[in-house]
């Protein structure tokens, strides 16, 4: 379980997070909805250890931020929003360098059915070559290669064709569902926030994604 109380953030004058506290269980998928500057990339990176916490709390799993670090970066698996994998590499290259880098080996065959269970089948071509969905695939692909518990996604879907996010957001969903991983993403693609999540935080003062959340049925909470 992951456990966030009274987490605050300031950039010099201006406070990004303030007192954000809530809790998300395994198996959960949860939507993290706000304008631009709301903070949303803040929250995620806090989450995977990249931002130092200054003031709260947060425990995963009995893990501890403040003592337990280098424990906590071998459950999270982190993806940002933009895209990072070697272009001039292929599918393949691109899962082995990873796995070599990763704590947990992987056979070429386990790599290539984290593809695969992607529906990304291009193992032999140059990411170069490959369409934004791929590559974002890809992206998720490699970030599963340590079997992480704890899955942090910023705007996982943004610039890529319906079919491709459709793929994505249903494997993020079967992924908690059935193998029990802990999964927070952001989106602006309120449909999809909408159809895959269990749970949805709004963050920011904005009243808009609230009031539309709450317009279709979903239970939303402001942080």
């Amino acid at each position: 379980m992951l456990k966030v109380e009274s987490l605050s953030k300031n950039y010099d004058s201006k406070q990004v997070l303030a007192d954000v506290t809530f809790q998300v269980n395994p198996g959960e998928v949860v939507g993290l909805v706000g304008e631009n500057g709301a903070g949303k990339s803040t929250l995620l990176n806090t989450l995977a250890t990249l931002i130092p916490l200054e003031k709260g709390h947060i425990e995963f799993n009995g893990l501890r931020y403040e003592s337990d670090r280098q424990k906590l970066r071998q459950k999270i698996g982190f993806i940002p929003q933009d895209i990072a994998v070697w272009e001039e590499f292929s599918v393949e290259e691109n899962m082995v360098f990873f796995e070599q880098l990763s704590w947990v080996r992987k056979s070429r065959e386990q790599l290539r059915q984290l593809c695969l269970d992607m529906k990304l089948d291009r193992w032999k071509e140059k990411t170069q070559s490959l369409s934004g969905g791929m590559k974002r695939k890809l992206n998720i692909a490699i970030s599963l290669i340590h079997d992480p518990d704890i899955l942090l996604l910023d705007e996982p879907t943004v610039g890529i064709d319906l079919k491709s996010r459709k793929e994505i957001g249903s494997y993020l969903h079967d992924l908690a569902k059935v193998k029990g991983k802990t999964i927070i993403y952001t989106s602006h693609d309120m449909e999809e926030i909408m159809t895959y999540c269990d749970r949805i935080y709004v963050i920011g003062n904005d009243p808009f994604y609230k009031n539309l959340l709450l317009e279709n049925g979903k239970k939303v909470e402001v942080l």
